[in-house]
């Protein structure tokens, strides 16, 4: 199948020309594009500016293989020249919100404000926190998605792999949360045509 390449020019050309892209061209990506794809997700929004995301970058072919081993074979993961694995570590958020604060903010009010926060969840256990942290990193994941058609390049979201094996293959703490996998490059044919409810089936207007 020839890929149909039209780049988008705008946020709404974004939307409309993302497809969920399983072979892609067998190019290195350009690194430069791979960094502002990152740069632009890292933009999204979180709640308190808390910014739960994290992300790791795989463009080792041995370690996709061992990938795509724990992702139920599916092919997309080595198919695809990078794999981002974008996942949630609240703990970490927590341990380093101070970083999150405007240095605007005068030490007091940086320690007061991280204080807060920190008792805030401290009734939470590690996993009630860690559903909290996953909500923030599912914005920047779609981010990720709209950052990447809008330099030209497709993704696949997946959420099919298996948790622990990803954890042990990027030595990822117990604690962390996925948002999913998603393989990304330029697209090697088209995929499928949008296919999706009508505005009345999925929206209440009250």
């Amino acid at each position: 199948m020839t890929a149909t390449q039209i780049k988008p020019s705008s946020v709404r050309e974004a939307i409309e020309t993302r497809r969920s892209i399983r072979k892609f061209v067998q190019e290195p990506l350009d690194q430069a594009d791979l960094r502002e794809i990152l740069r632009l997700a890292s933009l999204a929004p979180s709640a308190n500016n808390v910014q739960t995301w994290r992300v790791a970058v795989i463009q080792n072919p041995d370690l996709q293989t061992k990938l795509q081993e724990a992702s139920y074979n599916q092919g997309q993961v080595t198919s695809a020249p990078a794999v981002l694995v974008v996942y949630s570590d609240m703990e970490d958020a927590l341990n380093t919100i101070e970083q999150t604060l405007p240095s605007s903010m005068s030490e007091e009010e940086r320690q007061t404000r991280a204080e807060g926060f920190r008792k805030n969840f401290a009734g939470m256990d590690v996993a009630q926190r860690g559903q909290w942290g996953l909500a923030q990193a599912n914005i920047a994941f779609g981010f990720l998605m709209l950052a990447a058609r809008s330099l030209d390049y497709d993704t696949v979201p997946m959420l099919g792999f298996q948790p622990d094996k990803v954890k042990e293959l990027l030595g990822l703490p117990e604690h962390v949360q996925f948002a999913g996998l998603l393989p990304l490059g330029k697209r090697a044919e088209d995929g499928f045509p949008h296919h999706r409810h009508a505005i009345e089936r999925v929206a209440t207007f009250y």
